[in-house]
């Protein structure tokens, strides 16, 4: 696996489908996670817990899967709600347990249109367990895949890990088995690609930056502050897109975002944004598929 360097400034610029200035991207993360695991030693379940002391893996945590179980039972409901109110489509990763446990999920996104991404087996089994045993990844990649295709009724066309916990095979594998994006890498604002033994793939950025996770929880932002701040992300790549076509990636998941009183945020939020012209609503795929058609007048 090789990605170029390639500074801002030493690009070409990106033109967008139509002359759009920003790409869109907002995802929903649709996971899983078991209540407990084999083993005794401390377990990361594959996202930031509530309450952060870890409990041997063979013993159950109640509070944190109870917390994450919300945004299953409740929180996505509300989130699915008010974005199809207002029009705007949900990129949704999704755990193959999420499938096969919690299905009216990925019907409601299904009926819906929306994009829907493998995103790991279960949330908790990190790919980077198996840096050093690439059949074994190689193993959850593909019953990943299998599951995605027996549920959404296509094959997948991208990839994002748990936790963006990838190893230096992960690429390769998945160009391997034809997915045409990757997204665990946080480095651009802009696609590009990444070469494998068995062809490139495209880096579509995913964020931890403008994520639910960073600004509701490690920063304890208000919902204001939150508000204030995607639409000042928006702006500003707004603004830069005039120059060269910029993505804006916003990561969010239902147990976080999907609470009464962070409403208000996304309505907000999302009112600013469809007041603009030049927007792409798109899709991961839909902006792997045009790069890959039109990267040699983006980065040499």
């Amino acid at each position: 696996m090789h990605y170029s360097w390639s500074p801002l400034i030493k690009r070409q610029p990106l033109r967008w489908p139509g002359g759009k200035k920003l790409a869109v991207i907002i995802t929903m993360n649709c996971e899983y996670w078991d209540l407990t695991r084999e083993g005794t030693e401390p377990n990361y379940a594959g996202g930031p817990p509530m309450l952060p002391d870890m409990l041997p893996g063979n013993v159950a945590d109640f509070p944190n899967f109870t917390w994450r179980e919300y945004g299953q039972r409740v929180g996505v409901w509300r989130m699915f709600k008010l974005f199809h109110e207002m029009g705007v489509p949900f990129s949704c990763t999704m755990n193959a347990k999420t499938a096969l446990e919690r299905p009216e999920i990925i019907e409601y996104a299904k009926e819906r249109g929306w994009e829907i991404v493998p995103h790991n087996y279960e949330q908790g089994e990190l790919l980077t367990r198996y840096t050093f045993d690439i059949d074994k990844e190689r193993a959850v990649i593909d019953a990943t895949l299998d599951v995605y295709e027996k549920v959404v009724g296509r094959k997948a066309k991208g990839w994002l890990s748990s936790s963006l916990r990838s190893t230096p095979n992960t690429p390769d594998l998945l160009a391997a088995r034809g997915l045409k994006f990757f997204c665990d890498y946080m480095n651009d604002e802009q696609p590009y690609l990444i070469q494998t033994p068995s062809g490139p793939i495209v880096n579509v950025p995913y964020t931890i930056e403008i994520n639910d996770f960073t600004f509701f929880h490690r920063r304890a932002m208000t919902t204001w502050d939150a508000a204030r701040m995607l639409k000042d992300q928006f702006d500003e790549l707004y603004r830069d897109g005039a120059e060269s076509g910029r993505i804006m990636s916003v990561g969010l998941h239902p147990h976080v975002s999907g609470h009464p009183h962070r409403m208000p945020c996304f309505r907000e939020f999302l009112a600013h944004a469809k007041g603009h012209p030049d927007v792409w609503w798109t899709t991961r795929e839909e902006i792997a598929e045009w790069y890959l058609q039109n990267h040699h007048t983006h980065i040499a």
